[in-house]
């Protein structure tokens, strides 16, 4: 496995790297495109903070539901969300380590992989996971802002999506510090409030008894590694901006401190009070365990957990549009400019508005399935592109022919569709949602592994396949592009 630290390959095509400088003002102009040497900034460790906030919003909460809404025991419950959140961070911060090496967002990678239009595949599920979390986080926020202000949903919808979109025109550096200055307040406030739940709250043994049931833990493990998987389709998009030089140990691990450390905290605590309370909802559970501990603290720490739901809402539509854009350039060539950012992302802000408004008043309950299909479109697009990067083609790619329709990865790239279609396929026998379960899982008593199944045959698969690439040419080819990106940036 070869992630050498070295100067990111450069492209010749206009469009990938051409583009203006990042900044008009204090508006970010970059999209889609490579970011030169010369404008890479930023410290590492920022990647803790960002994923920490990224990760501590009330849908992270909400997984931690799960465990005893299926009559599993709190201490089960909690190991359970516990290793299904340290299992999926794993994958999204080995992706991190892709943003400084090859200076492009996330999604556009899987160009080599799927090819410029293959990529499209992956390119549907992510942009339903996008616009799924931002309807959920909408929803949650709105819910959280009525409590102590007047509004209906439709004035509240529209401010909050409004704002978001302000943050993510913006764009990246706003996006850090943002996140950053809300870690430190959400660490002081929903600290006191755990010790103040785990103080107050009584916990109810489960009508099951609190055993461990292993399709009750396996659900849980499932929606929580699901949920931090969903986050590896736009973590590059966020480190893209690091020096090429920076330790790839440090990426992955700022990364995954922060992302699994809120992730287990966030999931323990929902997992802790809907233990103790018969029928919990986000909101009311904070409002309820902090007023507790001081009048007027759960609703300051619920305002609080509306304002960080703003900032991931700004995050993900921040990531559609590049996903967005990305697809729309297989097709058309984009040449990224502040209007096509500022399109796309209000397009996907009508969506999202729309969506929520349409979407039923028990959309909770339906979070559950959301988070596992979540898992099922995206492990498979996860394995192949993971064991492309270190141990096909050991991070050395051609970043113009990322953008070249004619060059190496061409439009259509067969072994990485195989590998997903087949990764996708051999999963579904193992699925168990609401709506359908397969029969391995029917089998196996519910439990659905198809985690497992999907990482493995997409990955093994993918690996067994690129063994046929020509990656010598394609290296010698990057080695021009290299050349090329120096004498431009001299």
């Amino acid at each position: 496995m070869d992630t050498t630290e070295r100067p990111a390959a450069g492209p010749v095509r206009v469009s990938g790297l051409d583009g203006p400088a990042p900044l008009s003002g204090r508006i970010e102009t970059r999209s889609i495109d490579y970011v030169p040497a010369n404008e890479r900034h930023g410290k590492v460790w920022h990647q803790g903070p960002f994923w920490f906030t990224g990760n501590f919003v009330l849908t992270t909460m909400v997984t931690g539901f799960i465990g005893p809404s299926l009559g599993l025991g709190l201490g089960w419950s909690v190991l359970a969300v516990v290793l299904g959140a340290c299992f999926g961070t794993f994958f999204m911060a080995f992706h991190a380590n892709q943003g400084p090496r090859m200076g492009l967002p996330q999604m556009i990678q899987s160009r080599a992989q799927f090819g410029l239009r293959g990529a499209i595949l992956p390119f549907a599920a992510v942009v339903f996971v996008y616009v799924g979390f931002n309807v959920f986080n909408v929803i949650l926020a709105t819910e959280g802002l009525q409590t102590v202000l007047p509004g209906g949903k439709v004035f509240w919808y529209a401010a909050l999506i409004g704002v978001a979109v302000v943050l993510a025109i913006i764009g990246h550096d706003l996006l850090h510090l943002v996140q950053r200055w809300l870690t430190y307040i959400l660490i002081a406030v929903f600290g006191i409030l755990t010790v103040g739940a785990a103080v107050n709250l009584d916990v109810h043994a489960p009508a099951t008894g609190g055993g461990l049931d292993w399709t009750s833990f396996l659900i849980v493990f499932s929606a929580a590694a699901g949920y931090q998987i969903s986050y590896a389709v736009y973590v590059s998009d966020y480190s893209r901006y690091l020096p090429a030089n920076v330790p790839a140990r440090k990426v992955i691990w700022w990364t995954y401190a922060g992302a699994a450390g809120s992730a287990a905290w966030l999931m323990s605590l929902g997992a802790l009070i809907a233990s103790a309370l018969p029928e919990p909802s986000a909101i009311g559970a904070i409002r309820q365990v902090g007023n507790d501990i001081m009048p007027g603290f759960g609703t300051f720490a619920v305002l609080l957990s509306s304002v960080a739901l703003i900032g991931i809402m700004a995050v993900n539509a921040y990531g559609a549009m590049l996903t967005t854009t990305s697809a729309v350039d297989a097709f058309r060539p984009v040449r990224p400019t502040i209007r096509v950012r500022v399109t796309g992302i209000g397009v996907i802000a009508v969506v999202i508005f729309v969506v929520a408004l349409v979407l039923p008043d028990d959309y909770l309950a339906n979070f559950n399935d959301f988070v596992l299909m979540m898992l099922y479109f995206l492990v498979p697009w996860t394995a192949v592109n993971l064991t492309d990067f270190y141990f096909v083609r050991r991070g050395h790619y051609s970043i113009a022919a990322i953008f070249d329709p004619k060059g190496p990865y061409g439009n259509w790239q067969w072994r990485g569709m195989v590998a997903y279609v087949a990764g996708f396929a051999a999963m579904v026998p193992f699925f168990k949602i609401s709506f359908f379960t397969g029969p391995a899982a029917d089998a196996l008593g519910g439990a659905d592994l198809s985690f497992l199944v999907g990482l493995l045959v997409s990955g093994v698969l993918y690996a067994w396949l690129g063994r046929s690439i020509d990656t010598a040419a394609e290296q010698a080819a990057e080695a021009d592009a290299d050349a090329a990106l120096g004498a431009r940036e001299a």
